[in-house]
């Protein structure tokens, strides 16, 4: 990855899961604790619980109600936010991520938080991790009614948090929001090698990704 130039970077958008935090915590919650409690519930076996899970989490990724809680919560008959409290232990703050959140307020940049996340997980993981003193602003995509995926999202970003895409810099873990900062004209986009430390790297395509947070605090701190 090659050094940003930070004298062009005024803002610094920042996704959550994945970025900022462990993506492990999400992966086990939505690929292992969810299917074997919706088993449970339902008195069918795992292996029935993911064939009935899985085309119905295919048919809403990159939707809002992919990360909606009140909508799966309502799908599968279950309180989804008593069960992500059941796993809350594993919320967990990716290396060096604070110590970058630092270097940024230092170097006096605007940094706000803008995440998919529906605003209850949002507030467990603030209970779990404290990011908020870090942020000009924490927004949820269900604030605006559109996911990030989606160009309305950043429209909405823009006229809520007026922001200038050219000399803005933004973090994310997925390509295609990625992508869809970069239609709106957001300028300095970066992606993340490994966002679950439980798995290995990832094909960052097109992408410089973020390796290691020090590196940027090394930047963000050079004369």
């Amino acid at each position: 990855m090659n050094p940003l130039n930070w004298r062009a970077i005024d803002t610094v958008l920042l996704d959550m899961d994945g970025t900022l935090l462990d993506l492990h915590f999400d992966n086990h919650f939505w690929l292992e604790h969810l299917p074997q409690r919706y088993a449970d519930h339902h008195g069918i076996s795992r292996a029935m619980a993911e064939l009935e899970l899985m085309p119905l989490f295919e048919a809403h990724a990159g939707k809002l109600t992919w990360y909606c809680l009140d909508f799966w919560s309502a799908e599968l008959k279950l309180s989804v936010r008593d069960l992500k409290r059941e796993v809350a232990h594993l919320i967990a703050l990716r290396p060096d991520a604070d110590r970058f959140l630092a270097a940024l307020r230092k170097a006096g940049k605007r940094v706000v938080l803008i995440t998919n996340a529906h605003r209850d997980s949002l507030s467990l993981k603030l209970e779990k991790v404290e990011l908020a003193p870090w942020f000009d602003r924490l927004i949820s995509s269900h604030d605006y009614g559109f996911p990030k995926e989606d160009q309305q999202f950043w429209f909405a970003l823009q006229q809520d948090f007026p922001f200038d895409p050219a000399r803005s810099l933004f973090i994310d873990d997925s390509l295609p929001i990625l992508r869809s900062a970069r239609r709106f004209g957001v300028a300095h986009l970066l992606a993340v090698r490994q966002p679950d430390s439980r798995k290995g790297p990832k094909d960052t395509e097109e992408f410089a990704a973020v390796e290691d947070y020090r590196t940027l605090v090394e930047e963000l701190e050079r004369p």
